[in-house]
């Protein structure tokens, strides 16, 4: 049971720091710069895991990787600073990360259902419907 617990958990406790760290953000200071010296401190931090899991050869580990590492990256800087300028648009923190991750979780229901034939069953569109009345509330 643990081994399905604790990756939420960790996503939680990771993305609660996240939000009170990206909102700490300095208002001033060029936001691709300091995601620049996040990425070097997160790409330093990542080697060092990859080399404490026992990671094998570098030679043999590069060629498995595909375009998902580099898009992945795109899209994890899209999203970092698209947080940076939803704080600094004003949104609190109890409601730019609800806002953002209830709009995720209903396009992630739909991109399942339409990419990955994933079921979409009438109480999950139910739910994306409340949800969307949830965000017309949070955000007047």
């Amino acid at each position: 049971m643990w081994s399905y617990i604790w990756p939420i958990a960790l996503v939680v406790l990771a993305n609660t720091f996240y939000n009170i760290i990206t909102k700490s953000t300095p208002s001033d200071v060029n936001a691709f710069l300091s995601l620049s010296i996040t990425y070097i401190v997160a790409a330093a931090a990542s080697f060092a895991a990859y080399l404490l899991t026992g990671g094998h050869k570098l030679s043999e580990e590069l060629p498995k990787l595909n375009w998902t590492a580099f898009a992945l990256g795109i899209c994890i800087i899209a999203l970092e600073v698209g947080y940076i300028y939803v704080y600094r648009a004003g949104w609190k923190v109890n409601t730019g990360s609800l806002a953002a991750n209830i709009s995720l979780a209903c396009v992630l229901a739909v991109v399942g259902f339409l990419l990955y034939r994933e079921s979409l069953s009438f109480k999950q569109v139910l739910g994306m419907l409340l949800c969307t009345g949830g965000l017309v509330l949070i955000t007047l």
